[in-house]
């Protein structure tokens, strides 16, 4: 049965190293899945009958090089599904060290974690869970799973009572570069579309802009998602002209999104921007400019990313995202 290895990264890691540990990982399987910011997964069959090693020898072996060459040490999960193999590899205490959880243990391994510590359940779905007494993983598989779709939608109960019986279809499909990495925020308050609203999308841009910037990637498209009072959502997505990481062209785009939502006294509760379709930002053709402007902005924004590398995120940022004070910014997201 095919062995799957979650490997996470221990906490500021940064991206070189990252990059480096991925490159490890190839070492041992082409199949390597990057997981940004700070985890991958890796495909161990092939790496068992190369090395002739059972999975667990295997991500003993990929620790100990890791701590040896990268002078970093991780955790690991190994079981036969994405799922399991993630669950497992959170259960491993820092620094780091290896969990097996092999096919015929996964179900004892599962039934007594809290239930919101069920790989892809989020904290508003396991809150209904526990409404209705549904408060550990085992308890989800003595339901039907008629009775968590009505909880929690069709598709996201079905997903879950699937993902509590150790049940994960999804393969590792080798990956450099995310298909797509997005910022969020969430309001302390609600907001109306106003200085403090616009103020919070920029800070979502330049954050954006930052990141794909730092891993050497451009987006062809923006989506945006803005989170309501009372748990509805609006979302549209809009190419760019070209592809692009830069803070004024993400800017323009966002702003058109904002505008399209066409808000008037809707309260906002949070929003989300997505860069997506991204491709390497070496392969991204840049139109030469005409506009002096312009050329002056990419040059301080090059400036700003030296900077805030060498002083720490966010040290220098527009004026204009201090206005933003009410809203509370989640880290970088990657699917």
């Amino acid at each position: 049965m095919t062995a799957i290895l979650h490997v996470r990264c221990a906490p500021g890691l940064p991206e070189d190293g990252y990059r480096e540990l991925l490159d490890l990982l190839r070492e041992f399987s082409p199949f390597v899945q990057a997981l940004p910011p700070r985890a991958a997964l890796v495909q161990a069959r092939g790496a068992q009958r190369y090395f002739g090693s059972g999975p667990t020898r295997i991500a003993e072996v990929v620790r100990l090089r890791a701590v040896a060459r990268l002078g970093t040490d991780v955790r690991i999960g190994v079981s036969t599904t994405w799922a399991v193999a993630a669950m497992a590899s959170a259960r491993v205490p820092e620094p780091g060290g290896v969990l097996s959880v092999p096919g015929e243990s996964v179900t004892a391994f599962l039934a007594p974690l809290p239930v919101e510590t069920l790989h892809g359940l989020g904290a508003r779905q396991a809150d209904a869970l526990r409404r209705y007494g549904l408060h550990t993983v085992g308890a989800l598989t003595r339901v039907p799973p008629g009775v968590l779709e009505r909880i929690l939608g069709k598709r996201a109960g079905r997903t879950v009572a699937d993902r509590a019986r150790g049940i994960d279809p999804r393969p590792v499909t080798p990956r450099d570069l995310p298909a797509s990495t997005a910022v969020r925020t969430r309001f302390t308050r609600q907001e109306l579309d106003g200085p403090h609203t616009r103020a919070a999308l920029l800070t979502l841009v330049v954050r954006l802009g930052a990141t794909l910037r730092g891993r050497h990637q451009a987006a062809r498209s923006l989506h945006l998602t803005l989170h309501f009072a009372g748990g509805t959502r609006w979302e549209k997505t809009r190419r760019l002209p070209e592809p692009s990481a830069h803070d004024e062209d993400l800017r323009t785009l966002a702003y058109r999104l904002m505008d399209a939502a066409g808000l008037q006294r809707a309260r906002l509760t949070g929003m989300t921007l997505r860069a997506e379709d991204l491709t390497g930002a070496a392969a991204a053709t840049r139109q030469i400019s005409l506009d002096p402007v312009r050329e002056s902005r990419l040059t301080v924004e090059a400036a700003v990313d030296r900077a805030n590398a060498r002083f720490g995120p966010g040290t220098v940022r527009p004026a204009a995202t201090l206005l933003s004070g009410g809203a509370s910014a989640s880290g970088t997201l990657a699917a």
